[in-house]
């Protein structure tokens, strides 16, 4: 069975490209040229060059004294929180914006939940001299705030999204709504594995360099060729489709995909697509995402912005419906008292979204001679407000 994506952009019954037809011939363009321009050694040596020397790879595999201790496996961090912008993000936006200045674009829009992609779109737009505006849902402009005041110092102007939940998905629809209106020079940066092919595949490529790294960090650190799992947090799901890439076709390898539960997963406060969703049209792809009867989105919550998303990518949908990968449901409060622990235990304070990948472990029934790779995606700066925010009342229940 493969799990790469097929001629037409399909990975099983998920993928392809519905958009409108004033995008097609953007979209079609960028179809037909993305894998040529990737494969082209100048483009490669460029992109691997800023990788290394400007985002900071490669990213160390860190051996966690106490995850090993208290779950009684080998507990790997993979510290992509390391990178420059302080997340994986770096790792995609420098490849498209790279890619955007090859087919000819002026301009690059983008969207962002937790500020993440955001600001690592900011930085590639600013080091590439390429202008930049930022789409930001008006919620988490506010409880992301150090981000958005990143990404305007970076010199991109950062737009709010004041539809809908003002959050991730109603961003998304604004910086769609700009491309449309802006076709023939302008570039969308999407920041995750969503949206109409080309993208999903082309951002799960320039991802796959966290997995292609685990190919060589882990056999060093562990005697081990491969891990016995390889966990990450999945919104739309671009840390885990790279996490997850070069271990696809090694089925002893368990792949395990952290989805938001929010305040719990039947308590109308969630964003567990795979426990919650069903099948249609979303952003411009068919995936899994929550929706009404009449297949209107519903609303997705999650104390984590960055997973705050009502969908996952369609290579997740496959990879859920084929059991390649296990999907568990994570709560704000199993996140947040992960993310802490590990924070007091470790000195490592993770971004709430890679809390949830801490927190699954939990669910895992692991034996002593396990290897488990864990993305830590993002550090915890953007997140200290909540942090504190969640440490104050518990305090104050107790």
């Amino acid at each position: 069975m493969s799990y790469q994506v097929d001629e037409n952009g399909f990975y099983g019954p998920y993928g392809g490209s519905f958009v409108p037809e004033v995008l097609f011939p953007n979209v079609a363009e960028l179809a037909e040229n993305y894998q040529d321009i990737m494969a082209d050694p100048d483009f490669q040596n460029e992109l691997k060059r800023l990788l290394h020397r400007y985002a900071g790879r490669e990213t160390p595999l860190y051996p966690s004294p106490y995850l090993s201790g208290l779950y009684g496996a080998s507990i790997l961090l993979k510290r992509e929180d390391l990178c420059h912008s302080g997340s994986h993000k770096i790792n995609n936006t420098l490849g498209q914006v790279l890619l955007a200045k090859r087919l000819g674009k002026k301009r690059i829009v983008a969207e962002t939940g937790a500020g993440s992609h955001g600001v690592a779109t900011a930085m590639a737009c600013a080091l590439l001299k390429m202008p930049c505006s930022v789409y930001m849902g008006e919620v988490d402009m506010v409880r992301q705030f150090p981000n958005v005041e990143r990404m305007r110092l970076l010199g991109a102007e950062v737009i709010p999204a004041v539809s809908g939940s003002k959050t991730l998905k109603d961003a998304t629809n604004e910086a769609f709504r700009h491309w449309i209106n802006n076709p023939e020079d302008t570039y969308y940066v999407i920041g995750s594995v969503v949206g109409p092919h080309p993208y999903p595949d082309m951002v799960a490529r320039f991802q796959s360099v966290i997995s292609c790294e685990l190919l060589g960090q882990v056999p060093e650190l562990t005697g081990k060729q491969l891990p016995d799992y390889v966990v990450a947090c999945v919104g739309g799901g671009s840390n885990a489709a790279g996490s997850f890439y070069h271990f696809l076709d090694h089925p002893a390898v368990r792949l395990i995909a952290a989805e938001a539960a929010g305040k719990g997963l039947h308590s109308g406060f969630s964003a567990a697509a795979t426990f919650l969703g069903k099948e249609g049209i979303l952003h411009g792809t068919k995936t899994k995402f929550m929706q009404t009867i009449e297949g209107q989105v519903l609303e997705a919550h999650s104390i984590s912005a960055g997973l705050d998303y009502p969908g996952i990518g369609p290579l997740h949908a496959y990879l859920h419906d084929t059991g390649r990968a296990e999907f568990v449901a994570v709560t704000d409060d199993e996140a947040m008292d992960a993310g802490i622990a590990l924070s007091k235990n470790e000195g490592i304070i993770p971004a709430i979204e890679s809390a949830h990948a801490l927190a699954a472990l939990a669910q895992l029934r692991l034996k002593s001679k396990d290897v488990v790779v864990v993305c830590l995606s993002g550090r915890g700066d953007k997140d200290l407000e909540t942090y504190i925010q969640y440490s104050t009342s518990q305090k104050s229940e107790s």
